[in-house]
């Protein structure tokens, strides 16, 4: 009955595989973010000290390049100590940010406030987004969203593509998608880490902005000021009036990645020129909730206004951008370091994904795709057990280095001795 059912629905939308299994990538989509000219380009010195970076117990270039590194920066006093690049990756390659993208977001929010573009981050956001009222979201603010406490009723699996954050990652539609959005829990109670929530900034972000768009903002008030080397771009849910997925998806180098840590690392400053208002980045340096979740760590980790806390005691104050796969930012504002880590992503062949009793069908857009799947899910015919979205190879995960995360932040807080 499935199978004959998807053949009726099929049209344009499906067709039969042949000879394999699996999802045909949409092409990539994004707005581009322009790098300076190469006579303004802001470089890190390099060190001609040989740095012996001894985070662990074992050889550390033998760790990190069997821990699915691809890039590793270490600077130290706006110094690069350390720098090595793995699997055929070098500092023009573009690296994928995942949720690193979220903090990205929390920096451009603060912009905003600073322009006058949003009153604070005490705000409710229905004043931006007044189609949210019918679902009682008239008492989240700004703020709830920035702290992950905005109570919002979102499912964060990758897996499940009925789920919330598959729709928002494969989906041509997120301004329709956030207007969906409903409360589980009362604002300001619980800290749960959920993707909506950056999402919901996004369009507060573009609604603040009117005519520009976010990557444009982006590139106004952080890429061109931090001098940065390369281009950079922003993936986006269509290619017609756009919508930048702001949980995730900016795609840069390394080193232009590690501008950003150096700009907060100097409280929003970038070589005298005020960037983002100290008082906004303090803030954000200043950990809300002691959530430490459960993945592959037992590390005690906290979280603030679209940042992670990885240390904050009298050793030192870590705080890091974070992205799904391994990919960070970490910054050490006490002694100065700036440590930036990016791990090898591979979207998962049609061979390995698990498309259940739809095995045999092919898919060529996503977004109707996902309507389908939950039509079918709807009547009864699917349930979430029955198949996953693609995901990633088990080498991409970076399991190995979130089990030793808190060695690896005790080593940082350490490196201002060697």
């Amino acid at each position: 009955m499935l199978y004959c059912l998807l053949v009726v629905l099929r049209g344009k939308l499906l067709k039969k595989a042949r000879g394999r299994t699996g999802l045909t990538t949409p092409a990539r989509l994004a707005n581009f973010i322009s790098g300076v000219d190469s006579n303004t380009i802001f470089n890190f010195p390099i060190s001609n000290q040989n740095f012996d970076l001894n985070l662990i117990k074992n050889d550390f270039d033998e760790y990190v390049s069997k821990n699915k590194t691809v890039a590793f920066l270490v600077i130290h006093n706006d110094t690069i100590k350390y720098e090595k690049y793995y699997n055929k990756y070098n500092e023009a390659s573009i690296v994928p940010s995942f949720s690193m993208a979220k903090s990205f977001t929390s920096i451009l929010i603060g912009c905003a406030i600073d322009d006058k573009l949003i009153t604070s981050i005490k705000e409710p956001i229905t004043n931006y987004i007044p189609e949210l009222k019918k679902n009682d979201f008239q008492k989240v603010t700004i703020e709830h969203l920035l702290q992950m406490t905005s109570g919002l009723d979102f499912n964060e699996s990758y897996l499940n593509p009925f789920g919330h954050a598959a729709s928002f990652y494969y989906g041509r539609n997120l301004r329709k998608e956030t207007s969906k959005l409903k409360l589980k829990n009362e604002p300001g109670k619980v800290c749960e880490y959920v993707s909506g929530n950056t999402q919901l900034l996004g369009l507060v972000l573009e609604r603040a902005l009117k005519e520009k768009t976010i990557s444009k903002y982006f590139e106004e008030k952080i890429w061109t000021p931090l001098q940065m080397e390369y281009d950079a771009s922003w993936s986006i849910d269509k290619k017609k009036n756009g919508l930048e997925k702001t949980f995730c998806c900016v795609n840069a180098r390394t080193k232009d990645f590690a501008k950003i840590g150096r700009l907060y690392l100097n409280k929003g400053n970038w070589n005298g020129n005020q960037l983002i208002s100290k008082d906004f980045v303090d803030e954000t340096f200043t950990e809300y909730w002691d959530v430490t979740p459960q993945w592959w760590t037992n590390a005690k980790r906290g979280y603030t206004l679209h940042w992670w806390v990885s240390k904050n005691d009298e050793e030192g104050s870590i705080f890091n951008a974070s992205g799904k796969f391994g990919q960070y930012i970490f910054v050490d504002r006490e002694n100065d370091i700036i440590f930036t880590r990016i791990t090898k992503y591979h979207p998962t062949p049609g061979s390995i994904q698990d498309w259940g009793r739809l095995g045999r069908v092919e898919v060529n857009n996503i977004g109707r795709w996902l309507k389908v799947t939950r039509f079918l899910e709807k009547v009864g015919i699917l349930d979430a057990d029955d198949l996953k979205t693609p995901n990633t190879r088990k080498d991409g995960e970076s399991k190995e280095f979130y089990e030793i995360y808190g060695e690896v932040i005790d080593s940082i807080s350490d490196l201002s001795r060697n």
